[in-house]
């Protein structure tokens, strides 16, 4: 599921912004949509579309996507070693740190 929701997040942002991009190089014409991206951007603003398939936070965009990076790097840790219980974990680096718990409840009880 983390990895799911962190591929589902990184892809809207690759794309939103390879679409702005292609927005001031001419390419596209500028929607409402890019407009509302842009000024994210220029307010350091985590923008709205991102802001609904990511975890709730009150940062700035630059200490956002700093989080972001951490939150990537722990999931990119744990799929290098799928079977493996991590033996520490960020709790709080999670989307739903509920269901990682339960999964951690059952593998002791099976255990």
């Amino acid at each position: 599921q983390e990895c799911e929701r962190m591929n589902i997040l990184t892809f809207e942002i690759v794309r939103s912004l390879q679409e702005l991009d292609l927005g001031f190089k001419g390419d596209l014409t500028m929607s409402d949509a890019m407009e509302e991206l842009s000024n994210s951007l220029y307010l350091d603003r985590v923008p709205k579309k991102w802001e609904i398939l990511a975890y709730p936070s009150l940062r700035s965009l630059s200490g956002w996507l700093v989080n972001l990076q951490s939150r990537i790097s722990q999931v990119h840790e744990w799929s290098g070693t799928p079977g493996d219980t991590p033996i520490c974990t960020w709790i709080c680096g999670l989307f739903n740190p509920q269901s990682f718990l339960t999964a951690v409840m059952q593998v002791t009880a099976q255990a």
